[in-house]
């Protein structure tokens, strides 16, 4: 009976990786299909490298370097706040934080989390983007910094309630042992724990990091939505999740338009999966030593 139960839960899950294994195909599958054609007639490079994007305009020009630009220029801010605060906020809740004080931490932080983006883009735009105006001395405080740290926002929750997570996992032996060898608490800390749980950690911030880069309502309130590539982090941006909501709903379907949103989405895919593999080689190098 017990070997019955294993083999139909095995198989359960084996099937549930097989499906999700090809929904990412047929997602895939998708794009390419509505991008493809695009690509082939507008030209890949013509389309990555192009630093204009008019789609109404006669001829429409469609070139997505700005957008590509405005995308990694907002992820990359967000990952620079989001991170160390997102890992040490972990550290502390596991290890500094006393008891009685750990559950209650740890469910603000995951409250956090069940905030929509929609709260938090307009929470940003009516808070924090007129003080980002007034203390920097910009035109407008709709800039790639302003969605960068509203992003970071979003992404600590999920950077916090996992790596902590990894944290906690690490055997109580790998302490004590540092500890009784004459390691202070904070070498043990950073030498001992933060090694044993750094693939759980690196997981973390990879969900984190696409928390940020998938982020669609957010960043077109609070980035500016200006399709050019700026001089500094304190310009309007436009990211291509935004682009894509807001002209997919004017375009025709079949159209030109149409058919570079979904190029735009197939671009996205594959930043997204480039990550996704450099993170993962980097952690099996990370298990190997």
């Amino acid at each position: 009976m017990r070997l019955s139960i294993d083999t139909i839960v095995e198989a359960v899950i084996f099937i549930c990786g097989i499906i999700s294994v090809i929904f990412v195909v047929l997602i895939f599958g998708f794009l390419f299909k509505e991008g493809f054609d695009f690509l082939k007639d507008f030209g890949i490079l013509r389309f990555v490298t192009g630093k204009f994007w008019y789609p109404s305009s006669n001829p429409a020009l469609f070139g997505i370097l700005p957008l590509v630009v405005g995308s990694l220029l907002v992820t990359f801010g967000a990952c620079a706040v989001a991170i160390p605060i997102g890992v040490m906020a972990a550290l502390y809740i596991s290890e500094v934080a006393p008891k009685n004080m750990r559950d209650i931490l740890k469910s603000s932080v995951e409250l956090m989390a069940a905030v929509p983006s929609v709260v938090v883009g307009f929470v940003g735009m009516t808070t924090f983007v007129p003080v980002v105006k007034v203390f920097f001395n910009v035109p407008t405080g709709l800039t790639a910094f302003s969605g960068s740290i509203m992003l970071a926002f979003m992404a600590i929750p999920t950077i916090v309630t996992i790596s902590e997570d990894a944290i906690r996992s690490v055997p109580w032996q790998y302490k004590e042992g540092a500890l009784a060898l004459g390691a202070t608490k904070w070498q043990t800390l950073r030498r001992v724990v933060l090694k044993a749980a750094m693939p759980g950690i690196i997981a973390a911030i990879m969900l984190g990091i696409g928390r940020v880069i998938g982020e669609t309502m957010a960043v077109m309130m609070i980035t500016g939505n200006a399709a050019c590539i700026p001089n500094s982090i304190f310009e309007p941006v436009r990211t291509m999740t935004a682009t894509i909501a807001a002209e997919m709903g004017e375009t025709v379907k079949g159209g030109t338009h149409y058919k570079a949103l979904f190029a735009i989405g197939l671009v996205l895919f594959l930043i997204t999966f480039i990550v996704n593999f450099v993170a993962d080689l980097f952690l099996r190098k990370t298990q190997n030593r």
